[in-house]
């Protein structure tokens, strides 16, 4: 007798997630926040999200009460995002998200390592854990685990629209155009000797002292650390098709760009 097929199949897989940082759980500020920096356009394009509220004292998530998960949600969805679920609330905080239909994730454990293992100057106040955290690697992206012998990977081909790049736990250096729709993520830098036009975001692991440095650049997005900057109305024309370095603000969650003399 034939057997039928299984009603569930399950298999590994790598899922685009987004891991949204938040300072407050006010529906309209966030609201607000994210028409300033998107505008009215659906720049994830229907990517999941993971709100993360571990960078909000505890003190005031018992302050903000229930939050509003519908209009935190649908805030988000209009530009292209969907919240699945969170992590690194409070017990009342994540009760009421689940009660919202929501998920909730344990936090990022390799990060707080890392951030605990990491070595502070003599005399230096001790760093503060407000990092925002790191990207999750979008879904099947080129996988290039660093071997201890090498610690740079080199790309000499051009990135198409859709096309995603993962360096793993190394430097990325690539020597042609990263097209618009293209992305390239690094644990460590980036080094792109060609046009940038499409998104790169370093230090995916949570290193904030890592840097992208382009030397023309035309960028859609750039990020550090999860710290986001989007260019959907250009490019400051100061730097555009200029080499430029960014990096992450060592005081405030904040990108600086930064133009190159190469000459």
């Amino acid at each position: 007798m034939k057997k039928s097929p299984a009603a569930i199949t399950f298999k590994g897989s790598t899922v685009a997630v987004i891991v949204i940082s938040l300072q407050t759980l006010t529906a309209q500020t966030l609201a607000d926040t994210a028409q300033e920096l998107f505008g009215e356009s659906d720049f994830f394009d229907g990517d999941a999200g993971v709100l993360d509220l571990t960078p909000i004292p505890e003190e005031a998530q018992r302050a903000a009460g229930t939050p509003d998960w519908l209009e935190i949600r649908v805030c988000f969805a209009r530009h292209g995002l969907n919240i699945v679920g969170l992590r690194g609330g409070i017990p009342e905080i994540m009760a009421s998200a689940r009660v919202a239909g929501l998920a909730w994730f344990s936090a990022d454990e390799r990060r707080s390592k890392t951030q605990e293992a990491a070595p502070q100057p003599a005399g230096s106040p001790q760093a503060e854990s407000e990092v925002t955290p790191p990207i999750v690697p979008p879904e099947q992206p080129e996988r290039f685990p660093a071997s201890p012998s090498r610690r740079t990977l080199l790309v000499d081909r051009p990135l198409r629209s859709g096309q995603q790049l993962y360096a793993r736990d190394c430097d990325l250096v690539i020597t042609a155009i990263v097209n618009p729709g293209a992305e390239v993520i690094a644990d460590g830098n980036i080094h792109i000797y060609a046009p940038l036009r499409g998104r790169a975001l370093a230090g995916a692991s949570g290193d904030r002292q890592t840097r992208i440095f382009a030397t023309c650049f035309e960028a859609e997005l750039v990020a550090i650390a999860g710290v986001y900057r989007t260019f959907e109305g250009g490019v400051p024309q100061d730097l555009g098709k200029r080499p430029v370095q960014i990096s992450a603000s060592a005081d405030d969650d904040k990108l600086q760009l930064t133009a190159l003399k190469l000459d």
